[in-house]
């Protein structure tokens, strides 16, 4: 028998309430059943996140693998539909899925070894870059969430959020993001976004020295994919360097990448506004200096 890790359980909770509750108690018996139906057996302790709970296994063939479950929503059901689509390129491989569930057979990589576990930052954005222009190089298959409804959801958000915002300077630059992206909103791309690509969702592999894991895919412009590798191990004084690199690895025009990274800071802030959370101070200092 399986036992949920507590912390999985508290945030399935505080993110999604009755149905993150009915997960949680369900997921012994999902485990016992995608064991059996997939022929597989646990090898190793149970791994977690904030959404997902993934258990090393083996399979019939003495293969090793990885069985993830996790709640079906709009972020997870388009994984097995983006994983499909690269088949493997840039990203881990999808062995087997069930759609009803969105439960995962994935292939095994090392758990033990992130790419924050790079020393060098620099190093560690430019194995990002070169991630991010492979994957967003495959065009999004249909079915998958699609930046411009986002876009416009957003902003229909923002005028009631800049109600919200206290300090003046915090207000304008929020009304400063969501002017940037309502300039490039009409056209926001049809590439294939991984949308969540950090430090900790890049393991190394035996077949490749990196591979993305845990998308939360979306079909849009690559421009809105740079923010994590911009945030992760935050350091100031190289905002405009990550940007630049990771703008030239995608081949991306500068503007419109500079208008889709603010319209990502403004996701962020309306977050928080909507959270009630004080706005997070990196990211405020990331859409200032791309501002400008």
């Amino acid at each position: 028998m399986i036992e949920v890790p507590g912390e999985l359980v508290a945030s399935q909770e505080k993110f999604n309430r009755e149905a993150g509750r009915a997960f949680v108690a369900e997921l012994p018996r999902r485990v016992e059943d995608f064991l059996e139906r997939w022929g597989l057996r646990v090898d190793g302790p149970a791994m977690y996140g904030v959404t997902a709970l993934v258990l090393p296994v083996t399979r019939t063939d003495g293969a090793s693998a990885a069985l993830k479950l996790q709640l079906r929503d709009e972020e997870s059901e388009g994984e097995p539909l983006a994983l499909s689509a690269w088949d493997g390129e840039g990203a881990v491989r999808l062995l087997e899925h069930d759609e009803p569930t969105c439960t995962l057979l994935l292939e095994r990589l090392d758990e033990t070894r992130t790419l924050a576990h790079v020393p060098d930052a620099r190093e560690a954005v430019l194995v990002i870059a070169e991630l991010l222009a492979r994957l967003t190089a495959v065009p999004a298959p249909e079915g998958m969430r699609r930046l411009g409804d986002i876009a416009r959801a957003m902003l229909e958000r923002v005028p009631r959020a800049l109600g919200r915002i206290p300090d003046p300077a915090d207000r304008r630059l929020v009304a400063d993001c969501a002017a940037a992206l309502r300039e490039v909103a009409s056209e926001p791309g049809d590439r294939l976004l991984h949308w969540d690509l950090h430090y900790d969702n890049v393991l190394a592999a035996d077949r490749a020295p990196w591979l993305a894991i845990d998308p939360k895919p979306l079909a849009g412009d690559p421009g809105f994919d740079l923010l994590p590798a911009i945030r992760n191990r935050y350091d100031p004084g190289e905002t405009r360097w990550r940007f630049e690199a990771l703008a030239d690895a995608l081949g991306l025009d500068r503007e419109r990448a500079r208008a889709w990274t603010l319209g990502r800071v403004l996701q962020s802030c309306l977050w928080d506004i909507e959270e009630d959370r004080p706005l997070e101070t990196g990211r405020l200092e990331i859409g200032r200096t791309l501002r400008g």
